[in-house]
């Protein structure tokens, strides 16, 4: 027995160095033979790293712009959530036949609602507001702006800082005070140098409301994120300032209620509190659907992760057709290689090889090739993310998977449209091969 498997460990170890010996001399023939013809081998490179490369770009800019979003969501508070009229999972583009989407007739959440959301045990803090257009004048400068109406504490879902003042009290809010808190950029776009906290703006909201005079009371400066020149501009009001003084809440805007638990309450534990006290406020009957809805920090998360996950799966099938012509290149470059070299082909099979280290030396040819173009296509990529990080606002990360799926993507296709010219000159008769001129 100890024979037998002695025999049978020397022939394992003899099939193992064979194919040491096969793998070791395809690439050091294959080396050669790229080398030797290095104008071709370029033109090969080029073509199969300009996929890569696009590979490994467009999934650097994506990777970063999610996880810029994540971060901001993250930072947000992953089990806060808004409630609003509508459940934003089921919302649609598709009207009803009315010229208006299904959940339009849907009751706003009212300011009765609203209180009764902040009395709930399960809640820790529950800030109403609404978004709004407006023009603000100081001297003879008028700006148009986004307002935000809010109750107090909305600095809690905002992230950032008070660079100077101070935000509105609760009183203030109580009492309709016509107060004010700027974004950073917006009191640089209207006062300049100027101390904006104190001074008094002119506010017109539109046609219906009368020109109001509204004080700013304090400044403040959002953390930098992606979307933050988009949204640079803008202006916080107490929200019943702005229903009041500017009439600026119509029937169809939507209120929206950020809600943070309580320490130590579940997100679903606060939901089903308001589910409750809405429903029984509203005087829903047991069977009928809420007409309010939630939308959660993290489905957004979600939901984003979702969109890339289906745009990178769509990139990596745009690139498998772009890798598909590269190959097609493969296939001709590597049938005129076998041709050009017929008479070495003969030659070495005339001095022992056999047709599998012929089919294999062809095969690290072809894959070495296009694995070289792989290389070629990440460096171009890196230097590019590098760039639209450097002069753009856009983040770009290369994510670790897609290194190994611009080089994998390349190396498998050198394998596949190299299998025909490998397959051909492995098949080559040897004296026909050493006649050949």
């Amino acid at each position: 027995m100890n024979g037998l498997d002695s025999g049978a460990s020397r022939r394992g170890r003899a099939r193992n160095d064979s194919w040491g010996h096969v793998l070791g001399e395809g690439t050091r023939v294959a080396r050669a033979a790229l080398v030797a013809n290095w104008r071709r081998t370029v033109l090969t490179v080029l073509g199969v790293g300009i996929g890569a490369g696009v590979v490994v770009t467009v999934a650097a800019v994506i990777e970063g712009i999610r996880s810029e979003v994540l971060g901001a969501i993250e930072s947000a508070g992953p089990n806060n959530f808004t409630l609003m009229p509508f459940d934003f999972s089921e919302v649609r583009a598709a009207l009803d036949g009315s010229g208006r989407p299904s959940w339009f007739d849907r009751p706003p959440v009212s300011d009765r609602e609203i209180r009764r959301v902040r009395s709930l045990p399960g809640v820790g803090l529950a800030v109403a507001g609404f978004e709004f257009s407006a023009a603000l004048r100081y001297r003879s400068n008028w700006v148009r702006a986004s307002w935000r109406a809010s109750s107090s504490g909305w600095s809690a879902f905002t992230q950032g800082e008070f660079l100077s003042g101070r935000d509105f009290t609760p009183a203030e809010v109580d009492q309709s005070r016509a107060v004010v808190v700027l974004s950073s950029a917006l009191a640089e776009a209207i006062f300049g140098e100027l101390d904006p906290v104190g001074k008094r703006l002119r506010v017109n909201a539109g046609r219906r409301a009368a020109n109001e005079r509204f004080t700013v009371v304090g400044v403040y400066e959002p953390d930098d994120n992606l979307f933050g020149e988009a949204s640079a501009n803008f202006a916080i009001t107490p929200f019943t300032a702005a229903d009041k003084r500017l009439k600026a809440r119509e029937r169809w805007t939507f209120i929206n209620v950020n809600v943070a638990p309580r320490e130590g309450v579940t997100y679903q534990e606060a939901q089903e509190q308001i589910i409750s006290a809405l429903r029984s406020m509203r005087g829903l009957r047991p069977g009928e659907e809420n007409n309010f809805g939630f939308v959660r920090s993290a489905q957004l998360g979600e939901f984003f992760n979702e969109m890339t996950a289906a745009f990178f799966a769509v990139m990596i099938g745009l690139s498998s057709v772009g890798m598909m012509v590269g190959g097609i290149g493969v296939i001709g470059i590597m049938l005129i290689s076998v041709t050009e070299r017929t008479r070495e082909i003969g030659i070495r099979k005339a001095v022992g090889a056999t047709r599998r280290e012929i089919k294999w030396q062809f095969l690290i040819e072809a894959s070495l090739l296009t694995a070289t173009g792989g290389a070629a296509g990440l460096l171009f990529g890196w230097g590019v993310s590098e760039l639209a990080a450097y002069y753009t606002p856009l983040p770009a990360r290369i994510p670790l998977w897609s290194v190994f799926a611009a080089i994998g993507l390349a190396a498998l296709t050198g394998i596949l449209f190299g299998m025909i010219p490998a397959m051909r000159a492995a098949k080559l008769d040897p004296v026909d091969a050493l006649r050949y001129e």
